[in-house]
């Protein structure tokens, strides 16, 4: 316990990409693409047994079938004596189409704009398997706050599946005519429970006690749930809503590690009161994404308990809070009775590669601050030196952005002002007030999280969007002219700011008026698929099969076109 306790304030550092990719060389690597250029169809239908054969009524056509077998027989055999003119790209542990392992199953990912990637993917591959696989191919920064979500849209619930959870096992329970998808977002609250209990967990709805019935510091929360010797408790008042009825009732809800119970007498912990709710080795709590508009619940902080093997509407258990605080606590609690020290597995493993991985990344270890304005380039060894070329090179950028957006039509300054926030990834420009409480709710609703947006009620206004103790605040962005020159300031022209970039930049180091600093900014991800050489030529001779499915060109014949394009290519170059 002294072990995990150290592990529990240790900051996140992002780590290194190449430290993922010896997952997918174990045997979950080989991958292909099937969402974006020509429609790929398969050389045979995965759901027919290799070497099926297709009923014949004559003895003519089995006979006829039987030759072209031993034709296509001849002819695999003369490709394999074909050598390899390119093996750094088709090297043998690129899988063509017919060669493929044939337990793999195809996969299709969401992002917040609704684009997607369909993969192929092993058939026991996780939740951090998928995450990782799409940080590598998007080129993403891996915080470890990737998260893969299980949205079943026909229900309007979502929840986070845990990173050591098999994704085709939760798609397995899936109905054949449902709306569910998975979607690859942040979560920078996924884990932060492990490292600020108090947050999530409220002392007047925690009742923690040993064998001995001695009380136990609040301190130790989250080594009481991970300890199964210990008996904590989560206890309050919930709204639910009976089967088959229309009203919710106030009721006074006990999680323990036998379970949900609600009291039918008063806040009453007797045995003799308490009846059963849910059990979690079998269920998943989910978020109601919309508990007013569709459940007709009290308020809009609703969740539930669905069992795993069913997707009806009539086995939920709907369930719904006062304020964000307390849900938040519920489902936290239900994520530690059911998945227990799984769940702090899951939270150190990064940390742990991390800490014995000799170089934390290639890019942090080769890059060094340089000087080419001279004849000869020199290393900058003076750090004071470094870090003042580093902040001439920034205005330096800025100053070319201003130029490549500026139209003419305005002002250095003014042009300067809308380049540089327009290109950052925490700017929403068309995003209302209630989308920007979804995006940021979607990320985490931890201290912190932040987004900077268009003000819908003054158009040359803009509004920071922060979350704090859970609860998420607007202010307003206010530009300020002073000699003919535009600023920008929080605080009615105390603090000024030349462009959004420089204002985002100090709060992030500085609190100021804030609650608290910028720390996570939400950013939409649009998922934008980098193929490996191999996989691009598995995919060119993939395309060139089925674009010449009709004609029945040899393996051979095949293989020899593909090859002479590369040549033709290489001699163009």
């Amino acid at each position: 316990m002294s072990a995990m306790s150290e592990s529990l304030d240790e900051l996140d550092t992002p780590g290194s990409l190449s430290e993922k990719a010896a997952i997918f060389r174990e045997g979950k690597g080989n991958v292909s693409v099937l969402g974006s250029g020509p429609a790929l169809i398969p050389l045979r239908s995965p759901f027919q047994p290799p070497g099926a054969l297709h009923n014949r009524t004559t003895a003519a056509a089995a006979t006829l079938f039987r030759g072209n077998r031993k034709c296509r027989e001849g002819e695999e055999m003369q490709m394999s004596l074909v050598p390899n003119a390119f093996p750094d790209l088709f090297s043998s542990e690129c899988l063509l189409p017919w060669t493929k392992n044939s337990a793999t199953q195809v996969i299709k990912v969401y992002t917040e704009d609704n684009s997607s990637r369909a993969v192929e993917v092993p058939s026991d591959i996780t939740a951090r398997d998928v995450c990782q696989l799409f940080v590598l191919k998007n080129h993403c920064i891996d915080d470890h706050s990737w998260t893969l979500f299980e949205h079943l849209a026909h229900l309007g619930i979502e929840r986070t599946i845990e990173d050591h959870e098999s994704v085709l096992e939760v798609q397995s329970n899936w109905g054949m005519d449902s709306d569910s998808r998975l979607y690859f977002r942040k979560n920078y609250a996924k884990y932060e429970f492990f490292k600020k209990p108090l947050d999530f967990f409220p002392e007047n709805m925690v009742s923690i006690s040993s064998e001995a019935n001695g009380l136990m510091n609040h301190s130790e929360l989250i080594q009481t749930f991970l300890n199964s010797s210990t008996c904590p408790e989560i206890h309050g008042f919930l709204h639910s809503k009976e089967q088959g009825r229309k009203s919710w009732k106030k009721f006074y809800f006990v999680l323990r590690r036998s379970g949900l119970y609600f009291s039918n007498k008063g806040t009453s912990k007797e045995p003799r009161h308490l009846q059963f709710v849910a059990e979690f080795c079998d269920s998943d709590v989910y978020t109601l994404l919309s508990a007013r508009k569709t459940h007709g619940a009290p308020t809009d902080y609703g969740f539930c308990v669905k069992p795993s093997k069913s997707s009806s509407a009539r086995d939920l258990k709907l369930l719904c809070a006062d304020d964000e605080q307390t849900r938040t606590c519920w489902i936290t609690a239900m994520r530690l009775f059911k998945f227990g020290m799984q769940l702090y597995q899951n939270f150190i493993q990064p940390h742990q590669k991390q800490k014995n991985s000799p170089m934390r990344s290639i890019s942090e270890n080769s890059l060094v601050a340089m000087d080419f304005s001279g004849h000869r380039s020199r290393v900058i060894e003076n750090p004071s030196e470094a870090l003042s070329v580093a902040v001439e090179e920034g205005l330096s950028w800025r100053r070319k952005s201003c130029h490549r957006l500026s139209h003419g039509s305005c002002s250095p300054s003014q042009s300067s002002n809308i380049a540089i926030h327009m290109a950052q990834p925490w700017f929403h420009s068309k995003l209302s007030r209630d989308e920007a409480h979804k995006l940021i709710t979607q990320h985490g609703l931890i201290d912190g999280v932040f987004l900077l947006r268009d003000s819908q009620s003054n158009p040359k206004t803009f509004v920071l969007s922060l979350c704090h103790t859970q609860r998420i605040r607007h202010f307003q962005i206010l530009p300020v002219e002073d000699d003919s020159e535009l600023f920008y300031s929080l605080d009615d022209g105390n603090t000024r700011f030349s462009d959004l970039l420089q204002l985002v930049e100090f709060y992030q180091l500085n609190r100021g008026v804030l609650p608290c600093k910028l720390k996570h900014h939400c950013a939409r991800t649009t998922l934008i698929w980098t193929p490996s050489p191999s996989e691009r030529l598995e995919r060119g001779m993939y395309q060139y099969t089925h674009q010449h499915k009709h004609s029945h060109p040899p393996p051979r014949m095949m293989l020899d076109h593909t090859v002479s394009g590369l040549h033709s290519s290489l001699d163009k170059m």
